[in-house]
């Protein structure tokens, strides 16, 4: 399930995290590549421990928590620090799967990555080529969005980034543990989901919410991993 999740940053807060990352210190992004992932990436990324990369990962972290859609789509449990990266002058990243297990900095404990998450922090005009390109069951997802929006989809997909040919394309990612490990089960999830709060739009005294949302919970309490 690929989802879009609009506005998540208004223009006016992007140019404030812009200005933020335009002015950091950016390393070379193998640095956190796998052995596979290491050999076909060539961007920059901020180090974790970096003052800006915190400080706007926390604002990253806060507004996901107050996102419906987000919340909806991968039901997270914990996640990982968003991370920032550049890309110019024809860097992209390869075909690659994400990690399945991630370490959660200074706390010895891992997070399973169900869900991978890029927000887009620069206009699709600002460069060229940089397209995110997903391939899940049906078929291959091609995403350019606009600065502020954002994009969920499985962390076991198969996905690339074409070279950025001219500018520069800002992102943040992340990863988060899904309270359901499984996609498809989510998505069945999501879908009932949506199901639900159109009946309440529409016949918010309807008798079947009750019913609905009590399978919704049952679901949830039957798949959940916790």
């Amino acid at each position: 399930m690929v989802i879009e999740i609009p506005e998540l940053f208004s223009k006016d807060e992007v140019r404030t995290f812009r200005k933020a990352l335009e002015g950091a210190d950016w390393v070379d992004g193998r640095r956190t590549a796998g052995h596979r992932a290491g050999k076909v990436k060539s961007n920059e990324q901020l180090s974790l421990d970096d003052p800006v990369a915190k400080r706007l990962a926390d604002q990253v972290l806060a507004r996901l928590a107050q996102s419906p859609l987000f919340i909806a789509a991968a039901l997270p449990s914990r996640v990982l620090q968003p991370r920032f990266s550049r890309y110019d002058g024809q860097g992209h990243y390869g075909n690659h799967v994400d990690n399945a297990i991630f370490p959660i900095p200074g706390t010895g404990e891992h997070l399973r990555g169900d869900v991978s998450s890029t927000l887009f922090l620069s206009e699709p005009e600002e460069y060229e080529g940089g397209e995110l390109v997903i391939e899940d069951m049906f078929g291959s997802r091609t995403a350019k969005l606009p600065a502020g929006h954002m994009i969920v989809y499985p962390g076991g997909s198969l996905h690339r980034v074409t070279p950025v040919t001219k500018g520069v394309r800002f992102v943040s990612f992340f990863w988060s543990q899904s309270f359901i490990a499984s996609p498809e089960q989510r998505r069945l999830m999501f879908e009932l989901d949506g199901a639900i709060q159109g009946i309440v739009g529409d016949h918010p005294e309807h008798g079947a919410i009750d019913t609905l949302t009590q399978v919704y919970h049952n679901l949830l309490r039957q798949w959940s991993t916790t």
